[in-house]
């Protein structure tokens, strides 16, 4: 039986990237290593990182003056390394779900924090929008995509203080105007690659203006001098990493994935809305096309676990919701095709016709 991967993260990979990775895990370039054994410094390897980083620079229009990192950590150490590389004396944050408020608490140990607006009180059921930046903090950090509650900020937000977003589930998924931000950061292993490498993009202009000292692994400045080579990097989810961004570009780049990804969550978003049995669980306005969450209605709530079962012997995976939320999620990232929400869809109605 085919299986449809619907995972929050890790999450599914192109089948083409899975492969190719594969075969230079087997034998780098002909070289007779494994890609898991040759040095990070081999001659053959720092052809993958410049690439990887040219290919981010060109599909996002990486504007001049920005540096694109690849660190360890994931965006839960960027939570403590944005604020300890970027702020001075104040920054202000917008809570949208868990991860907004870690990186939120992280911020908290370097310096003064505001939090501008919150839909914690409504279980993180919508974007928040009445809400004023002050003018005198050095940035306002936002969570583009929420992967737990399923609502997204789906553009460019138009601030009067510089701009930094943890895009670590919905990078590439859309264009991207970087001029706007002073940093992005994104755990990969949602649209870029396996886990266990995570790419910055940081405006050069901004660092070394904290006045603090700053541990030499944890200063950007550190690791853009080094071209990501200051200590060993993860070479083989670079690697992964760079066959996806290969296959981003064979695509159409990020308009195409742009395209497909409002085309997957509208198949999805349809069926949930005409369901009888199911409602999604934010508003519509806001609603993510990364990870589209839904439960049954009440009055069919004991239905969740028959549902979960029919749909698992249907082949669908990973799409329990978490526990925060209860219900599904079917997370729905670059790779996802239509083939996989239609099935899903598909087993939906068939379940609905049990009932």
């Amino acid at each position: 039986m085919k299986k449809y991967n619907f995972n929050a993260g890790p999450s599914m990979l192109p089948r083409e990237v899975i492969e190719n990775t594969a075969r230079q895990i087997l034998d780098f370039n002909g070289s007779g290593l494994s890609l898991m054994e040759i040095s990070h410094r081999a001659k053959d390897f720092q052809p993958v990182v410049d690439e990887a980083m040219a290919l981010i620079k060109e599909l996002l229009q990486v504007p001049e003056g920005y540096s694109v990192v690849f660190l360890g950590g994931g965006a839960s150490l960027q939570f403590y390394q944005v604020p300890l590389n970027l702020l001075r004396t104040k920054a202000a944050y917008l809570n949208t779900g868990t991860w907004a408020k870690k990186a939120l608490k992280e911020a908290k140990r370097v310096g003064e924090v505001v939090e501008v607006a919150s839909s914690a009180d409504a279980n993180y059921t919508f974007i928040p929008k009445d809400y004023v930046v002050p003018a005198d903090v050095d940035y306002f950090h936002i969570t583009t995509n929420n992967t737990i509650y399923g609502t997204e900020i789906r553009k460019d937000l138009d601030v009067p203080v510089p701009l930094v977003a943890d895009m670590s589930s919905d990078i590439f998924s859309r264009p991207v105007d970087v001029s706007k931000y002073d940093c992005i950061y994104a755990g990969a292993q949602k649209n870029l690659a396996m886990a266990g490498v995570t790419v910055i993009i940081v405006k050069d202009a901004v660092l070394g203006q904290t006045g603090r000292d700053i541990p030499t692994m944890l200063d950007y400045r550190t690791h853009i001098e080094k071209g990501s080579m200051f200590n060993t990097p993860p070479v083989v989810p670079i690697y992964s990493m760079l066959e996806t961004l290969r296959w981003v570009k064979r695509m159409g780049g990020v308009e195409a994935m742009d395209r497909l990804a409002q085309e997957r969550a509208k198949i999805v978003y349809d069926e949930i809305d005409r369901n009888r049995l199911f409602r999604g669980t934010v508003v519509k306005e806001d609603r993510s096309l990364m990870n589209l969450c839904f439960v049954m209605n009440d009055e069919y709530v004991e239905l969740e676990k028959p549902f979960f079962d029919f749909a698992t012997e249907r082949g669908m995976v990973g799409i329990k919701g978490h526990r925060s939320v209860g219900g599904f999620r079917a997370s729905c990232y670059n790779a996802q095709t239509i083939e996989g929400v239609n099935a899903l869809v598909a087993a939906m109605r068939d379940f609905e016709k049990t009932v």
